[in-house]
């Protein structure tokens, strides 16, 4: 599939085709996901002045000050994981066990700085750290992240083939029946954060019934189900503005779009269709079905500090 990036200037966003977005109306809850959000603010230069001041109050005579880190360093969890071998924290364990060397010494200090030109090998490999990429897919039906379903269902990384050299995966799974937003990266750290049971940041979905939500059943859902013994909250649902009350708006914060789907089986009706139309701020905005664009700086920016 040949891709096309976008002309729209100064977004900082590539999107690879200009095919018509589909006229299926949204949530109305999605509008309030449209636009970045704004990046927590931060007090960097606060906390300098104040580490400044404590270290020199603190500072012995005879203190050795220690060296200061050169600009290009980088900490060899953060190397390792930059390498997409595993997530920082998995690092550390090689680390600690003894498994990583670097110019053919094993290291097991934890923080320990890698400079330019050293050679890190990790478990036996040597490893060459990624840029990181962020690509985000507003993913069409008959396409699967598992990778065996056989070959009746392509995988989702076709429709991103030859937008980076860096090995990426999917944030998340969906099956073949489910479409939308699925961000992929090669970020580790980042997969993981995404990926945590208790993590944070919000999905809405349009969800398409096989007859119409029962307002009481509606209701259930709003104050929340229990679903193979856990208990399963919403932060809110409605039925989608000048459509047919089969069609469902669902804002929640699982990882698991499974969790979609057994929320109205649960209840005894059918899903037709699942359409993740926002993901942890970013939304299907000038991203037609089945295309793909890089974030923007920005974004990525807010998804970190989501």
């Amino acid at each position: 599939m040949n891709k096309k990036e976008g002309n729209n200037k100064g977004s900082g966003s590539r999107p690879n085709s200009s095919r018509p977005s589909s006229n299926k109306p949204k949530p109305a809850m999605a509008k309030r996901a449209q636009g970045p959000k704004k990046a927590k603010p931060t007090r960097t230069g606060a906390t300098k002045i104040e580490v400044a001041a404590t270290d020199k109050v603190a500072k012995k005579p005879n203190q050795v000050a220690k060296r200061p880190k050169v600009a290009d360093e980088i900490r060899l969890n953060k190397y390792i994981a930059n390498s997409g071998a595993c997530s920082r924290r998995d690092a550390d364990i090689y680390i600690q066990s003894g498994n990583v060397k670097v110019n053919g010494i094993p290291v097991t200090e934890m923080g320990y700085m890698v400079k330019p030109g050293d050679v890190v090998n990790f478990d036996g490999a040597t490893l060459t750290p990624e840029k990181k990429e962020y690509i985000l897919l507003n993913k069409p039906k008959n396409f699967t992240t598992a990778l065996d379903e056989g070959q009746e269902y392509r995988n989702v990384l076709e429709l991103v083939k030859g937008s980076t050299a860096a090995k990426i995966g999917a944030i998340g799974r969906m099956d073949k029946n489910t479409t939308g937003l699925l961000l992929f990266t090669n970020d580790t750290d980042m997969i993981r954060k995404f990926t945590l049971p208790n993590q944070k940041s919000t999905k809405i979905y349009q969800v398409s019934l096989d007859k119409n939500l029962k307002f009481e059943d509606l209701e259930k859902i709003s104050k929340g189900l229990t679903l193979d013994g856990h208990k399963v909250f919403v932060q809110e649902v409605s039925y989608i503005e000048n459509e047919p009350k089969s069609e469902i708006g669902l804002q929640l914060k699982s990882p698991n779009v499974k969790v979609v789907r057994n929320i109205f089986e649960h209840l005894g009706y059918d899903v037709l269709r699942i359409d993740r139309v926002a993901f942890a701020g970013l939304t299907k905005k000038n991203l037609p079905r089945g295309n793909w664009r890089f974030l923007t700086e920005q974004e990525i920016i807010n998804l970190k500090n989501s």
